[in-house]
């Protein structure tokens, strides 16, 4: 099999292995709205990958920053006091970022 051969055959499996995930909701959605580990993960998954991608930016954010952490856990600590009292998740993403941002560059 040549470079190119291979190449091809590659990116045709990537292709199917793709649209095949794509598809499976439509394919198995009834099968799938009654598993309990579905419903599950639905309600649990986002809060999980969320934290994830907050713990992930601030480690990253830490280590470049030489004055410390404190202006990551300022802006962390402000987007849970706002999520907690308003419950309005685009405001505290919103002002958490703002804050942040203000912290880092003044």
């Amino acid at each position: 099999m040549s470079d190119t051969d291979y190449v091809w055959a590659v990116i045709a499996v990537m292709a199917g292995v793709t649209f095949a995930l794509r598809a499976l909701p439509f394919v198995a959605g009834r099968w799938l709205r009654r598993q309990g580990l579905v419903h599950k993960l639905g309600a649990t998954l986002p809060l999980s990958v969320m934290t994830l991608l907050l713990l992930h930016t601030m480690v990253g954010a830490a280590r470049e920053n030489p004055a410390g952490i404190w202006q990551e856990g300022i802006a962390v600590l402000l987007v849970i006091v706002l999520q907690w009292r308003t419950r309005n998740t685009l405001l505290s993403i919103v002002m958490g970022t703002a804050a942040y941002l203000l912290m880092r560059n003044l």
